[in-house]
């Protein structure tokens, strides 16, 4: 007996769900989460409102979603530009410089980021896990640099990992309030000062 062929709205889920996915983001961004409208999201993506709730129960589903496939991009970018910390500087200049063409979306990332700091919010798991990530890889490259000599004298890794940290999520701020800041100099001066002995790569364009 040969097994059923899948129908109807199973036959394509994995491809379905990305355009759904692609759509909220888009949607998020042009709205921020709380304004965007499952209905508008299911139009973007050529869809019914019901085709929509098949792959997704509700906003925060989506959410999650998008959260996951922004950090994955990042992620598989950061493993081919990013080998050692003396890749560090360039990858995250260029990083900003791509944030910088969608500001609606960091501007959201940035209100998510806040509102996810209390326990009950939906992104709130996301983030903590976010950070530990960013904090634990950010914190074995210093302990790296300081086994060489090449930490600054008066930071310990841990430390160097979270000014990071604050440097760049500080910086993003800033600059959806004045965007005429630049934020990758300060970046790069930040490195420079964190690794006084190295000299820092230029940035690719």
């Amino acid at each position: 007996m040969t097994q059923a062929r899948a129908r109807g709205p199973y036959t394509k889920t994995p491809a379905r769900r990305a355009e759904i996915v692609r759509a909220a983001r888009a949607s998020f961004a042009e709205h921020g989460f709380a304004k965007a409208s499952l209905r508008d999201i299911a139009e973007r993506a050529g869809i019914t409102h019901a085709g929509l709730l098949h792959h997704f129960r509700n906003k925060d589903e989506l959410l999650a979603a998008v959260l996951a496939e922004r950090d994955t991009e990042e992620r598989r970018y950061a493993e081919s530009k990013v080998p050692d910390m003396d890749h560090l500087a360039p990858y995250l200049g260029n990083m900003l410089r791509h944030h910088q063409k969608a500001p609606e979306l960091m501007r959201l990332w940035i209100e998510l980021a806040v509102a996810a700091s209390r326990p009950g919010h939906p992104a709130h798991a996301y983030f903590v896990h976010r950070y530990a990530w960013g904090n634990d890889r950010f914190t074995r490259g210093m302990r790296g640099k300081e086994r060489r000599g090449e930490l600054h004298e008066a930071l310990v890794p841990e430390h160097a990992a979270t000014l990071l940290q604050a440097v760049l999520n500080g910086l993003q701020l800033q600059w959806l309030l004045d965007q005429d800041l630049d934020i990758v100099g300060p970046v790069r001066a930040f490195m420079s000062m964190t690794f006084p002995q190295v000299a820092q790569p230029e940035d690719e364009e």
